[in-house]
């Protein structure tokens, strides 16, 4: 029994535990519930690519705490934390270049538009040719060659300038006059002999009209025509003194009567010897001085015989007029009087005796309208056989 009872109270000694349990696997944590804020983020393999570009070993951030290190990709930009993540492209597909950078804006830029960039310039337009725009890369600006329509117009002005030229000189051709227009100088020495070849009807005309008193019509007709002669005693000699420096090469002279035959008009032409500048600096001697309104510088009147002027002589002038001619040879000149032969003891010259209200007996008997109207005749009559006879004016 002794035996049975010692064996019954021998205690129990539980096995030795290993020194170091076997190393086991953490149990799973179980799966969150829906709606849960945050889920546990699955390791992230250093090795693994991210967005096609593997991952280099991070380095430490000397600003955050020890044993902290944050990586990222180098030479990519940090990922936006709204934005979605960019779809992954494969990691063996070449990376595409980067966008040319943009020009550096010049200038301010309106709001609302983008970076500015210099406006390409338009492609050269040919307004003949109908094809479109031209090319510029050829040489002289063009690619080599010339459009039709521009060709077209070419020729149309080349056949349009020769007709134009064909034409002045057939004109030429036909009126004989293939030379240049002469000068101031050669017309003047052919204005002196041109009233060789000028008729009588045409330098004096048989009949004239003009006006009188209050604007009246008034004729006059021709009565008598001097020969061509020298000028000698045909002025006074204070006139041919003032005349003497422009020459007389030959005067040329007519006498009219108006319809009643109460008045009588001698009107003379003298051609003279000077050039154009004497016969400017006369002519403005004569307006400056006043040399064609002084009673003693008249012209002497051609008192034909037979005729309505016969007893027409110095003591009879009653108006005249004197002008001197710049664009030709020549000197202008009437005188007038009464046909009965009746003394006028104050003569007045045209400029006067044509006034409204002058009260004097030309003024009254119309005298100065008829030596002022018959001289402005004469001298169209004369430029206008000057044009005939191709002298210029």
């Amino acid at each position: 029994m002794s035996t049975e009872a010692e064996q019954t109270h021998i205690p129990r000694v539980p096995p030795p535990r290993p020194a170091h349990p076997p190393h086991t696997a953490p149990p799973p944590r179980p799966a969150a519930a829906p709606g849960s804020a945050a889920r546990a983020a699955p390791p992230v393999d250093p090795d693994t690519p991210i967005l096609g570009v593997p991952l280099r070993t991070p380095r430490a951030n000397p600003g955050a705490g020890a044993g902290i290190s944050r990586a990222r990709p180098t030479g990519l930009p940090p990922r936006p934390t709204t934005a979605p993540p960019a779809a992954p492209r494969p990691a063996t597909a070449p990376a595409a270049a980067p966008p040319p950078a943009a020009p550096a804006p010049r200038g301010p830029q309106p709001a609302g538009f983008g970076p500015w960039r210099r406006p390409e310039p338009a492609p050269a337009f040919d307004p003949y040719d109908s094809t479109g725009p031209r090319d510029t890369t050829g040489p002289r600006g063009t690619a080599g060659r010339r459009s039709p329509g521009r060709v077209a117009a070419a020729a149309v002005c080349l056949v349009l300038g020769l007709g134009l030229l064909g034409g002045a000189a057939a004109g030429s051709w036909l009126t004989g006059d293939s030379s240049p227009r002469p000068a101031a100088g050669d017309g003047y020495a052919r204005a002196r002999t041109a009233w060789h070849s000028v008729p009588v009807d045409d330098l004096f005309p048989r009949t004239l009209r003009g006006h009188g008193p209050g604007g009246a019509d008034r004729t006059w007709t021709r009565i008598a025509v001097a020969p061509d002669s020298s000028c000698g005693g045909a002025f006074d000699p204070l006139l041919a003194k003032a005349l003497s420096p422009v020459g007389c090469k030959r005067l040329l002279r007519a006498t009219y009567t108006d319809a009643t035959s109460t008045s009588v008009t001698t009107v003379g032409l003298l051609v003279a010897k000077a050039g154009p500048g004497a016969m400017r600096g006369l002519s403005e001697r004569f307006a400056t001085e006043g040399l064609g309104e002084r009673a003693d510088l008249m012209p002497r009147p051609y008192a034909a015989k037979g005729t309505a002027a016969a007893d027409f002589g110095d003591a009879q002038r009653a108006s005249w007029r004197i002008k001197v001619l710049t664009d030709a040879p020549a000197v202008v000149y009437t005188v007038t009087g009464f046909a009965d032969g009746r003394k006028v003891t104050a003569p007045q010259p045209a400029g006067e005796a044509t006034r409204r209200g002058a009260t004097t007996a030309p003024a009254q008997a119309g005298l100065g309208h008829d030596a002022r109207g018959i001289a402005d005749e004469i001298e169209r009559a004369f430029h206008r056989a000057l044009a005939k006879t191709g002298a210029p004016r």
